[in-house]
């Protein structure tokens, strides 16, 4: 068991109010919060908080985590060239050992930065599962077939393998995208949901050009036209939802789907500023995550929150367009529960012991006039003293616990990547 006291605490259960006393873990679970009883029982180790925060950890919602190695490489491009010019002919020289290789490399941000668990879509999935489990963290993985009919069965043949494979790692049926598949590919995918009773997702309306190539081969937005395939029958999601209008976000809500946004990635790749401030006043579901490296370049929860919120402002012309307190869910509690992840979306007796400890004495968090506010408006990942996952700490005041150093990983990225973009 593992004792934390003197601490402020963030449940999350209904909304960020924080309360002060003591929070204890047993195993992979939270046993204890509330204050200082009587007696104590042992433990094997006990950490004054000293004031600081506790609360649920991140979760990143959407990510290829592999595309680290194309980190600043390709920059400065709108999202069609980017990815037809500078990612997809360099991704086709990956293999297995390159993508565990660069999973490793991303997992150290993640960890670092108060992310313990991640939604990837990408390639080589026995490599990202492998890096996730060697690291300690908590990996969703998601389907990302492309093409036609003739691949739904590589789709189901990951899910029967993927879904149990480890306690900490997940499978959730998906697609690349509208754009990059066809509509045998689509209904297919929806066969396979009605048979497994499973969410899909996929990336969604995140450039103009997609969003109304699709009105164009359809006669439907991609989620009015995926509605009316049946594709949503058992919930899932989307990635981006950039140029959704009211009828799109009817059919979220309707149908009970996340909208994953990803606001740098989407300023950055000039693809637009994302319905967000409408889409939770009519109460779609809203999750947070930051695209891949080579797109957004930092996989940092905090940046996505900032600019989650203040770019709605600028969206809104209104400074109280969304309040900063609903990125903060979004980046937690959301951002589990449309990764499945019900058992670690926030603090409370009996839920995983996901967590992160916040220094509340660092200078860009003084004065803690409001803490929420404070984590959106002025956080930063150099505010995450520790890393908790599965009642594992593996990071703590700079230090990792993840079996690996940073430098052995750091050294087996550097020769990889100088072969694939040299």
């Amino acid at each position: 068991m593992i004792r934390f006291y003197n601490a402020n605490i963030m449940t999350m259960a209904e909304d960020c109010a924080v309360q002060r006393g003591e929070l204890w873990t047993d195993g992979d679970q939270i046993s204890y919060i509330g204050e200082t009883p009587a007696e104590l029982p042992a433990f094997e180790r006990e950490i004054d908080v000293r004031g600081n925060l506790l609360m649920p950890s991140f979760k990143n919602a959407h990510t290829h985590s592999a595309m680290t190695f194309l980190r600043s490489f390709a920059e400065d491009v709108p999202l069609q060239t980017w990815l037809f010019e500078k990612v997809f002919p360099y991704e086709d020289r990956l293999t297995a050992e390159d993508v565990y290789a660069f999973d490793r490399l991303a997992n150290l941000e993640y960890i670092a930065s108060g992310t313990t668990a991640f939604f990837d879509m990408y390639f080589y999935p026995d490599s990202t599962v492998q890096a996730a489990i060697e690291c300690g963290l908590r990996g969703v993985l998601c389907g990302s077939i492309n093409g036609s009919a003739k691949d739904v069965e590589r789709l189901n043949d990951q899910f029967q393998k993927f879904r149990k494979i480890h306690p900490r790692i997940g499978y959730r049926l998906g697609f690349h995208a509208e754009y990059t598949s066809d509509e045998s590919l689509h209904r297919g995918v929806a066969e396979l949901a009605h048979a497994e009773k499973q969410p899909v997702y996929t990336h969604i309306s995140e450039t103009k050009t997609e969003h109304e190539e699709c009105i164009a081969r359809h006669g439907a937005t991609p989620a009015q036209y995926f509605e009316s395939i049946g594709l949503w029958e058992y919930g899932g999601g989307g990635f981006h939802g950039v140029w959704f209008d009211e009828a799109d976000r009817a059919v979220y809500r309707r149908n009970g789907l996340w909208m994953v946004s990803c606001p740098a990635s989407n300023a950055k790749l000039a693809s637009g500023i994302a319905p967000l401030k409408e889409a939770l006043s009519e109460g779609v579901n809203v999750a947070l995550g930051t695209d891949g490296a080579a797109s957004i370049n930092a996989l940092d929860m905090f940046r996505e929150m900032y600019l989650g919120a203040v770019l709605q402002k600028l969206r809104h012309m209104d400074a109280a367009a969304i309040p900063a307190a609903a990125m903060l869910r979004a980046a937690t509690v959301g951002s589990a529960r449309a990764m499945g992840l019900h058992d670690c979306d926030i603090l409370a007796e009996g839920k995983q012991a996901d967590l992160i400890e916040i220094d509340l004495h660092a200078p860009n968090l003084q004065p803690t006039h409001h803490i929420p506010e404070s984590l959106v408006l002025n956080g930063d990942r150099s505010n995450v003293m520790l890393t908790m996952c599965a009642g594992k700490i593996l990071y703590e005041n700079g230090e990792y616990f993840i079996g690996v150093t940073p430098e052995e990983i750091l050294a087996d990225t550097a020769s990889r990547i100088d072969r694939l973009t040299g």
